[in-house]
């Protein structure tokens, strides 16, 4: 019986172990995403392209022999796409194409965050009904990247990643 239980408790370490791994693997791309987010919000379209060069080194860097497998599978199925709408954000000084190429990145990273742990808080999608368009937030608070300061508070939550 000792033997049992302490052999679950090795499992559940590993687990545990190989989830925080996972986690700051992918927690970059989070942290990044919320960076580009809030530069649209405050429409400083400089600011967004760092925060978008930012995120593409992090998406090439990330080391997916730490991950899960199923973490795995998701990121490997949309790195490029990833990529390749963060690269537009940061090849851009138009808001206005930046925000179109956020739109394609929000949906992205919203399966990748479905399918992987990214954050031990809360993700919240938002939901822009202008734009009819998504975005993740760390918040409940409602600040649309979509228009800006025009429609700030547009939109409302319609998912929680817990």
């Amino acid at each position: 019986m000792k033997k049992l239980i302490l052999i679950t408790a090795m499992f559940t370490a590993l687990f545990s172990f190989r989830s925080t791994a996972q986690e700051a693997q992918l927690s970059p791309l989070l942290t990044n995403y919320y960076s580009i987010k809030d530069a649209l919000v405050s429409s400083n379209a400089t600011g967004a392209a760092t925060a978008a060069t930012a995120f593409v080194q992090a998406a090439k860097t990330a080391d997916m022999k730490s991950m899960s497998a199923p973490a795995h599978t998701a990121f490997m199925a949309l790195q490029e796409k990833l990529i390749a709408d963060a690269g537009n954000i940061s090849a851009s000084k138009d808001i206005n194409k930046q925000r179109e190429s956020f739109k394609t990145l929000s949906e992205n990273i919203y399966q990748l965050a479905k399918s992987a742990k990214l954050s031990a808080q809360p993700v919240y999608q938002d939901y822009c009904p202008m734009k009819k368009a998504y975005w993740l937030s760390g918040s409940t608070a409602i600040k649309n990247p979509y228009y800006g300061n025009q429609m700030l508070t547009c939109g409302k939550v319609s998912d929680t990643i817990k």
